[in-house]
């Protein structure tokens, strides 16, 4: 399976990245009711962080900001399962053609590749904060020092400019 695709259809959901039950019976080639079907089964086999319902705030939201899902499942009067990376190997279990064994070893290893892009972009992350909080304290000292010879800058104008105060002595030639 293309990675592209794969990644394509994983959500970050409860700051957990999931598949949608729709997309995940594209992928297998199966109808969506069918799917829940045998998810409902075998309930079981999915707690709560294998697989969740969407509520009904998170469905609309999910709607309203994501342009690529497809208008008839926009409409669809039930919410959708969301499962995670072990849900979605747990589905291997549950429906159990070779289709949807392949489909969920390219899943699998999408997952990985997800999560290692995601430490690889943690580390330079770490070094940058790391960077700026070296690198902090100096910006500050030059920007201090710019500030107080701006203003002894200013100060210094400011004394050639004013108007002199005492006796003053004209000459007439």
């Amino acid at each position: 399976m293309e990675l592209q695709i794969l990644k394509s259809k994983i959500y970050e959901i409860r700051q957990q990245k999931v598949m949608l039950d729709f997309d995940l019976s594209e992928l297998y080639e199966t109808e969506t009711r069918i799917l829940k079907q045998a998810v409902n089964r075998n309930i079981d086999r999915f707690p709560e962080d294998f697989m969740f319902q969407l509520t009904k705030n998170e469905w609309q939201e999910l709607i309203t900001n994501c342009d690529k899902l497809p208008s008839s499942v926009k409409f669809s009067p039930s919410r959708p399962y969301a499962f995670t990376e072990q849900g979605v190997a747990m589905l291997s279990s549950v429906l159990k053609n070779k289709k949807a064994i392949d489909v969920n070893i390219a899943i699998m290893r999408t997952f990985v590749l997800i999560r290692q892009y995601a430490l690889s972009h943690k580390d330079l992350t770490d070094k940058i904060n790391e960077l700026e909080l070296k690198f902090d304290q100096q910006f500050n000292d030059v920007y201090e020092a710019l500030t107080f010879l701006v203003e002894k800058h200013q100060k210094v104008d400011e004394q050639k400019n004013r108007s002199k105060i005492g006796y003053k002595i004209t000459r007439d030639l």
